[in-house]
């Protein structure tokens, strides 16, 4: 059996899902320097862009990434990912016979993913992961090579986890200015629950109640703070599905927390007293601002 105690270096990567963040991933792999070739598993009109961006270097089946990649990148949306996961335990058993292999994935949502892959595939092969970047358009178009620069980029490897490509897929990650940090599944569903699922629901949920009370001046009368709220709400359905269906629970708890803070604001509107809202809103939010650089 390899020995799968010594650190490797990462010679070669696949990424199935080739669109924002897999496109994105891969652009980012060569801007830092690496030159191994990168695999893509996606539609044939992802796969096209990808190589004229030059986000992938040739193009593979499932079955022939397994075999030829040390990295496995899952860039699909949650529901994807899972099903791909369901795919992989005959490809990847095969796999570790002569090589080490890594997969890990950029889902949304962690516990679901990583519970499922813990179910299908050998022990220390599968490291879940998160990256904080994205954009409101989804496409390899719209791919770029420094989306995670600057940005917190989660791990959630399991208790003892042990994989030989672990610290250099680390390395991978600050090469691209992202910032490595580990949380436990439930954890990572916790807090991106209040940092990023409820943000979107916001911004979704504001857009309906422009819609259900439409006024023929909303076009021409808002500012940016509306474009900037509502940008969210341009986000995929279908990405957003799969994320509420995998972290219903936590989800439905940051709705019910928002919802009692803005009945203390209505109240706070109706007596006249929102100055200390603003005052302590402005100071959290300053907080977690100045904590992101």
């Amino acid at each position: 059996m390899p020995d799968r105690t010594k650190d490797l270096s990462i010679s070669s990567a696949a990424i199935v899902g080739v669109g924002l963040i897999g496109g994105s991933f891969g652009l980012a792999l060569r801007d830092s320097g690496f030159a191994g070739p990168i695999f893509g598993v996606s539609s044939q009109p992802a796969l096209d862009a990808a190589m004229r961006k030059g986000a992938i270097t040739a193009e593979a089946t499932l079955e022939e990434a397994v075999a030829l990649a040390d990295l496995l990148y899952l860039a699909q949306p949650v529901a994807a990912i899972l099903h791909t996961i369901d795919g992989l335990g005959e490809a990847v058993h095969a796999r570790i016979a002569r090589r080490p292999i890594l997969i890990t994935d950029a889902g949304s949502t962690k516990r679901v993913i990583v519970d499922r892959a813990n179910g299908v595939l050998p022990p220390n092969v599968f490291l879940g992961g998160h990256p904080m970047a994205g954009k409101e358009v989804s496409g390899t178009d719209a791919a770029e090579s420094n989306l995670f620069r600057g940005r917190p980029y989660v791990l959630t490897p399991t208790s003892g986890f042990e994989n030989a490509f672990f610290a250099s897929f680390r390395k991978t990650i600050v090469a691209f200015g992202a910032a490595p940090l580990e949380l436990t599944p439930e954890e990572h569903d916790s807090v991106v629950a209040m940092t990023s699922h409820l943000p979107q629901l916001l911004s979704t949920t504001l857009g309906l109640t422009l819609g259900a009370h439409p006024n023929p001046h909303f076009a021409e009368v808002h500012g940016a703070g509306l474009t900037d709220m509502t940008r969210l709400a341009l986000s995929s359905p279908e990405l957003w599905r799969s994320i509420v269906d995998t972290n219903r629970e936590k989800i439905l708890d940051v709705i019910d927390k928002f919802a009692l803070q803005l009945a203390q604001m209505r109240l706070a509107v109706a007596s006249g007293e929102i100055g200390s809202s603003f005052v302590r809103a402005n100071t959290v939010c300053l907080q977690i601002r100045n904590s992101n650089g």
